[in-house]
């Protein structure tokens, strides 16, 4: 059991001293005793110094007996021996009115609170039983000034009397309110409500709305039909009645945060101060305390004066803390306030007959020790949750652990859920959690072995001294077990609602396997889970801190030493590469963990831990997932590690394989090896192409994806590196990859289309030579006239060197004649273009095409295009002196060089065509003088045609011209078309002598005026 308290006798009477003592009240040093006598003694107490021997009997259950050491605990200030004729049955002060309140035969008289002289009795409490006296301060409803307002209430059978003090005067109303029954006893909830046990009930009394709220509770509480039994068992109610129908006393005592207990026989009821049950269960009480009280932070049951026992509970759990024999005790005086800081450690009074104990608490860190020490996690972290943080030194910290402890003793007691829960609601460091479980899970940093060895040894050796053990903390639940069992065995306490059969539990210590090692270790992923969270706001996935960690969700950040605290588990000043350092491995510790445990319980999961940032430890993947044939997680977790080399090689190992593998058939042929090149970045463009080379050759269409794929890598790959590639592979896989950058990402780069040209070039070349020396099918002429349609295509479209392109192309040979006719007409030499088209390819149809596009484009784009035209004397021409590239081919036709003949016809349809484009006058000196009028019909009618359309639109120019002047003269004269009222140049203003100015209103007369348009 816990020793919170030591009793100190204060006050004994002496032996020849006849008198008993019925009432006490302390304030400050001073401690006044009402005796039978009718007399009231005042002693002041004397503080012990620090190295009294009263610390030694800390630990002691009963020390009552013992005599206190020098010097005395008390001296006697004054008696006096006249304060009442009748025995003094209760005290209290009112300290701000300089009163002290006493009961005596029925009457409550007021006293002064310096002499003791009476001052007033109070003639309306004849018959009195009980008062009750509170302070408080209240503002005043219409100033809302504060002030100090003290209020006593006196039970005089059913009447509830009232009287009032504001600023220590007493006020001249007085309040009377009847109740249903005799009061035994009064307590007040707040500073106007007031509860007052009745013989059969209790009631909530509001004093300043006088309105009366009934109390339900269990059994003698005052129950109505449907509520709690009560807990009265046969012996108490057999004496009740035994003594002639006697009623238990009703008891009530304040608590903590406006809580309150009410206590009859047996049975309690907690309430708050609105009087409505907080629903909770009650205080196993075997017999019915004679006083309840509440110390800061324990409740106080002092039993029977035959007994004279004082029982210490933990208001939230109810557990029995500490017994305290005190010899025919009967009286306990809590002094105010005592829910407060101010009473905390200050200690409360109980008394007898003859004596008075002072009881002194021992400081809040070594009760909170004592706890722990003994085992009993679920009180000490139950104490330091009611206590404040300024009671006990490093609160959080403190706490922290000891529920690390409890969760420590719940995991050994097979509760994983609640203890995994408990582990993650502290934060506690992963590394803690992790080495209760075995080697299989923990790997190095298991204890599991270890634990069950020292285990056997402490069972092999009871006779081992306790302090050894006690000097060092608990490394591990089980010793913590052993060592609160072998205290217990010294101590011979034990508590079954607070303390477990930890020897129970020692006992069914077994090798965490099978299903329960499984249902352990489900739990814990969810707290790695959770871990992992955290440690993602501070750490990149780089293994660096971030610069600015990542918030909560309400927006509160968490300082990063107390963040390090919690997942690293040590604390201290360390520099920021320390704990980037010792953040990256606590990563790698709850990723690894959380791998074995994927691959435990559930193996399917493994996969996902892999496709997301990771820091598990390669090793332990590697040899886990080989070890289980999961060769496709295998290569997902490379991926994420950048361990592309072992990943492609394994890929490669099963690609290439004759026959599938049962534990991975996905992996076999290329796709796979496939798909992973693609997600490559481009660094790794070498790597990319070792791999790359043996699909492509398996599967050339699916090997091109790698470098064709619609993706950001494909597109950002360096492009000469890859060409250069394909080329020593094959030609056709080079020509594909350039169409494709070409035609579908639509690179420009003069380097790339040259070099597409000279394959297609190239290849055109050899289809050329093998048609040469063998007669070709049909198929390979459609691939012929393939390549060349290309190939044409792109000498139009493409940006190369024209000039360079020139010197590729073979002179003589016709398959290429076309070719050098594009590459010439993209030099600009379209004389030289047409010749090859009029000549060597005798196709005046293609000439005129050609023509009809390079007038187009002379049209849309000027540009500057030197034809050379064949001068012949003559006058100039009136209509147009511009050559054309049209002029250009007839001179072909009707003026050929040497050694070609004239062409007529085609020179006629080119003149009926296109007669209009050409010069007048050099075309007509390109006529031979022989060719007859009538063949020239069609041209002249065409230029004619020509002449006047140009006329006839110069006309209607010239009359749309003069029709918008017009349009413009009346506007600007006359004001058409502008707003109403507005008439141009032709408005006018009339001046006379009564006209004035609309600014300033003043006569115009002969002023020079301005007239504004509007």
């Amino acid at each position: 059991m816990l020793s919170a308290f030591t009793a100190r006798p204060i006050v004994e009477l002496r032996q020849r001293d006849k008198s008993k003592i019925e009432s006490l009240l302390a304030y400050g040093d001073r401690i006044l005793v009402g005796l039978n006598s009718g007399s009231l003694r005042i002693y002041r107490v004397l503080e012990v110094s620090d190295d009294a021997p009263v610390k030694n009997t800390a630990n002691s259950e009963d020390n009552s007996s013992e005599p206190p050491p020098k010097p005395r605990p008390n001296e006697l200030l004054r008696e006096q021996e006249r304060f009442s004729r009748h025995k003094i049955e209760q005290l209290a002060i009112i300290k701000e009115a300089n009163i002290l309140v006493s009961l005596s035969n029925g009457y409550v008289s007021l006293h002064d609170l310096q002499t003791y002289d009476l001052q007033q009795q109070l003639s309306k409490t004849r018959g009195a039983v009980a008062f009750a006296v509170t302070s408080n301060i209240e503002r005043d409803e219409a100033t809302d000034i504060p002030s100090i307002v003290s209020r006593l209430a006196v039970a005089v059978k059913r009447r509830l009397l009232l009287w009032t003090w504001r600023d220590m005067e007493l006020s001249p109303e007085n309040a009377e309110i009847a109740l249903a029954s005799s009061i035994k006893t009064l307590t007040w909830a707040t500073g106007t409500k007031i509860v007052a046990g009745l013989s059969s009930s209790y009631v909530l009394v509001d004093v300043e709305s006088q309105t009366i709220s009934d109390i339900v509770g269990p059994g003698s509480i005052g129950g109505a039909s449907g509520q709690e039994p009560s807990r009265l068992v046969g012996v108490a109610s057999m004496g009740y009645i035994g003594m002639g129908g006697m009623a238990p006393k009703p008891l009530a005592t304040q608590l903590n945060e406006g809580q309150m207990l009410l206590a009859k026989d047996i049975n309690t009821l907690f309430i708050d101060t609105e009087g409505n049950s907080l629903q909770r269960r009650q205080i196993p009480w075997s017999t019915a305390p004679d006083a309840v009280g509440y110390s800061y932070p324990y409740l106080l049951a002092l039993q029977v004066a035959a007994k004279g026992t004082l029982e210490l509970r933990n208001p939230e759990t109810l557990t029995l803390l500490q017994s305290i024999a005190l010899q025919n005790a009967k009286m306990l005086h809590v002094p105010q306030p005592n829910v407060s800081l101010a009473h905390a450690g200050k200690g409360f009074l109980v008394a007898s007959d003859r004596a008075i104990w002072r009881m002194e608490a021992l400081d809040y860190d070594s009760q909170i020790d004592a706890l722990v020490d003994k085992g009993i996690y679920d009180e000490a972290i139950s104490l330091l949750g009611m206590l404040e943080d300024a009671l006990v030194k490093d609160k959080q910290i403190r706490l922290r652990e000891i529920k690390m402890l409890k969760a420590e003793v719940l995991f050994s007691q097979q509760k994983y859920r609640q203890s995994l829960d408990l582990f993650t609601k502290v934060a506690a460091p992963p590394g803690r959690v992790i080495k209760l479980y075995p080697k299989l899970i923990a790997g190095d940093l298991s204890t599991r072995e270890e634990t069950q060895r020292q285990q056997s040894e402490s069972e092999q050796s009871p006779e081992v001294d306790g302090l050894a053990e006690a000097s060092q903390a608990p490394a591990t639940p089980v010793l913590s077990a052993v060592k609160a069992i072998k205290r217990e065995e010294q101590d011979g306490t034990s508590d079954a609602s607070s303390i477990r059969s930890k020897a129970e539990s020692l006992n069914a210590e077994k090798p965490l396997e099978g299903k329960d090692l499984k249902k352990a270790v489900l739990e814990l992923q969810a707290f790695l889970a959770s871990t992992r969270t955290k440690l993602q706001r501070y750490l990149n996935y780089d293994g660096t801190l971030k610069d600015a960690p990542d918030s909560y969700q309400n927006g509160e950040t968490v300082d990063l030493n107390i963040a390090y605290q919690e997942l690293v588990g040590s604390d201290g000043v360390v520099t920021d590469e320390d704990r980037a350092h010792k953040f990256l491995e606590t990563a790698k510790l709850v990723d690894t963990t959380l791998f074995r445990a994927y691959m435990y319980a559930i193996p399917s999961l493994a996969g996902s831990l892999f496709r997301i940032p990771n820091f598990c430890d390669p090793e332990v993947v590697n040899e886990k997932l080989q070890e289980n044939g999961r060769y496709n997680d295998l290569i997902d977790f490379y991926f994420g590690k950048s361990l592309h080399r072992p990943a492609l090689e394994l890929l490669r190992q099963f690609g290439e394989a004759e026959e599938k593998d049962e534990n991975a058939p996905q992996l076999h042929g290329p796709k796979r090896t496939v798909g992973y090149l693609q997600n490559l970045p481009p660094e790794k463009i070498d790597l990319i192409l070792e791999f790359a080379e043996w699909p492509l050759q398996v599967d050339p269409d699916l090997g091109m994806e790698i470098f064709l794929a619609d993706t950001e890598n494909a597109e950002t790959l360096p492009r000469d590196t890859v060409l250069t590639f394909l080329e020593n592979m094959d030609l056709r896989l080079a020509v594909r990859y350039l169409e494709h950058v070409i035609n579908e990402l639509d690179d420009l780069t003069p380097d790339l289309h040259q070099r597409l040209i000279t394959m297609y070039l190239e290849m055109l070349k050899r289809k050329v030579d093998s048609s040469a020396e063998l007669p070709s099918s049909e198929k390979e002429q459609e691939e012929r006239e393939h390549w060349k349609s290309k190939f044409l295509d792109l000498l139009e479209k493409g940006q190369y060197s024209p000039a360079k392109m020139l010197g590729l192309l073979p002179r003589d040979d016709p398959h290429f004649y076309e070719a050098r006719a594009i590459v010439l007409s993209k030099m600009g030499q379209h004389k030289q273009a047409l010749e090859i088209y009029v000549f060597k390819l005798e196709d005046p149809e293609k000439a005129e095409e050609y023509c009809n596009r390079i007038h187009l484009a002379e049209t849309t784009t000027p540009s500057q295009v030197h034809l050379i035209s064949v001068p012949r004397s003559g006058s100039i021409d009136p209509i147009s002196e511009t050559s054309s590239i049209y002029h250009t081919l007839l001179g072909l036709y009707l003026s050929p060089p040497h050694p070609y003949i004239p062409q007529i016809n085609p020179a006629l349809s080119l003149l009926s065509k296109h007669g209009s484009r050409l010069p007048a006058s050099s075309t007509l000196n390109l006529i031979p003088e022989t060719l007859p009028i009538k063949d020239l019909e069609f041209y002249f009618r065409g230029r004619i045609r020509s002449s006047n359309t140009i006329f006839n639109l110069a006309r209607m120019e010239a009359g749309l011209r003069k029709s918008e002047v017009v349009k413009a003269q009346a506007a600007l004269l006359l004001g058409d078309g502008l707003s109403p009222g507005s008439k141009g140049r032709n408005r006018r203003a009339t001046i006379d002598e009564e006209r004035v100015c609309g600014v300033c209103h003043k006569r115009l007369g002969g002023s020079v005026i301005s007239i504004f348009p509007e």
